[in-house]
């Protein structure tokens, strides 16, 4: 399980006054305001988030500390992260994405694909990625009929592949 949680990622600066543009990974977009201060992947830098306001997508955010458009430009494509411990328990049949990497992925038939090595969300609807042995990613919709079955125990998830795309199946080697 990762002990730290990507909850947001930081986006253009809004106004001159140092707000930014923050795009949330959370059920409720102003839970984050509720984490106490968030820190960078790499947890050299702590931000704090002092006033949230939802937008379309999004929310307009005031960080403690960035000032002016100047600082918060430089945020730009900054993840914020929280220790896993101060999140939600999760239900039996729930996760949050960051378990699934590092995932074994096989086919319903139990044909290795490849490790899970990200979940992205480009606007509609969230994308798993799996990187095969050898050759290019795949990239397919994180949906129930994709993937019916996460065996977090198990380490792995179960990949229905769609019948356009089954026969470029990585071979098991």
């Amino acid at each position: 399980m990762a002990p730290h949680i990507c909850i947001a990622r930081i986006g253009a600066a809004h106004g001159v006054r140092g707000q930014v543009r923050l795009w949330t990974f959370t059920d409720d977009p102003l839970s984050v305001t509720q984490y106490g201060p968030l820190s960078s992947k790499d947890g050299t830098r702590q931000f704090e988030v002092t006033h949230a306001r939802e937008a379309k997508g999004h929310l307009v955010a005031t960080l403690k500390g960035v000032m002016t458009r100047n600082d918060a430009e430089r945020l730009n494509g900054t993840e914020l992260y929280v220790a896993r411990e101060q999140l939600p328990a999760t239900e039996d049949d729930e996760y949050y994405h960051a378990d699934l990497i590092g995932l074994a992925a096989q086919t319903t038939a139990g044909e290795p694909l490849g490790r899970v090595v990200a979940i992205h969300n480009f606007g509609a609807g969230d994308i798993i990625e799996i990187a095969p042995p050898a050759g290019a990613s795949i990239m397919l919709p994180f949906s129930n009929a994709v993937v019916p079955t996460v065996d977090l125990a198990g380490g792995r998830v179960l990949i229905e592949l769609p019948a356009e795309i089954e026969g470029d199946a990585p071979d098991a080697a």
